[in-house]
């Protein structure tokens, strides 16, 4: 299953973008208002849970300067990654997507599909005010 979120500018540059993506700690004022528990494991790892959801672990697997910070499932039963795409626009303004990309068998990514769609678009869209 591959999800994609909107597109958004950010008024900061892909280098400052790339920095604060790269910092785990930093999704914490990205996530959603219905997050019920965030928790760091470590410099590259984080664990979260929405109202509702079991909790999640996401640690960060690789980056690529200025464009790409990959977070991936940490251990649990589901092994799926999410892509953070920075495009630099100008000096001082850079666009970002996030993908998700898991499998998973067909009833499970029918349940988790609008839940995640609705999760990676609250994050990109909390970007804007925050980076």
């Amino acid at each position: 299953m591959n999800l994609e979120s909107k597109k958004v500018t950010i008024n900061k540059s892909a280098e400052d973008t790339f920095v604060f993506l790269s910092d785990v700690k930093n999704f914490e004022t990205l996530m959603p208002e219905n997050i019920s528990k965030f928790e760091m494991l470590g410099e590259e790892k984080f664990l979260f849970a929405l109202k509702g959801m079991p909790e999640i672990v996401l640690k960060k697997k690789e980056t690529t300067p200025n464009s790409k910070v990959i977070l991936g499932a940490a251990g649990g039963k589901l092994n799926f990654s999410l892509v953070a795409d920075i495009t630099e626009i100008e000096t001082n303004s850079s666009e970002v997507q996030l993908h998700f990309e898991g499998e998973f068998n067909a009833m499970m990514a029918m349940m988790i599909k609008g839940p995640i769609s609705k999760f990676i678009d609250t994050l990109v869209t909390n970007m804007v005010p925050t980076i």
